[in-house]
């Protein structure tokens, strides 16, 4: 019988790089979201962790976020001191920079610290477009099972 053989790889190591790809469906415009539930910092003033959750919502135009890269990416911020609105800010920053979004909206919740909660979003919008306007569809409710007779 033959014996299974274990392969380790060596993780990868956080990077300031975001890498793209081209967007699948650039005549339309759709939403990506995407929620970064582990994304950490430091206090400037205290050098003591901060965390948050990132929420990213946005409308690629040509090129769309490479998922690995944005996680390789939320991870060099760990040791890295910087308030709130300034690193929300600045994400949204690079993020706009690689991608060069129709739209982009990113929302960072920040958890308690002191007994207070931080929420800070940022905004991009692409010079000339406007959203479609929103269509609300009412909640399914599935027909209910006929019985037997």
């Amino acid at each position: 019988m033959p014996c299974a053989r274990h392969v380790t790889t060596m993780p990868s190591k956080p990077s300031q790089q975001l890498e793209t790809f081209p967007n699948p469906a650039p005549e339309r415009d759709y939403l990506v979201h995407i929620e970064v539930p582990e994304f950490t910092c430091l206090c400037p003033l205290t050098g003591q962790p901060d965390f948050a959750t990132l929420l990213i919502d946005y409308i690629a135009d040509r090129r769309c976020i490479e998922l690995k890269s944005l996680k390789l990416y939320a991870w060099s911020f760990r040791d890295q001191g910087a308030f709130h609105e300034a690193v929300t800010n600045r994400i949204l920053d690079d993020l706009v920079r690689a991608t060069r979004p129709r739209f982009m909206r990113l929302t960072a919740r920040w958890y308690v610290r002191g007994g207070i909660f931080t929420t800070v979003v940022a905004e991009h919008r692409k010079r000339g477009w406007r959203a479609a306007a929103r269509v609300d569809l009412p909640e399914f409710t599935p027909p209910a099972p006929m019985g037997r007779h």
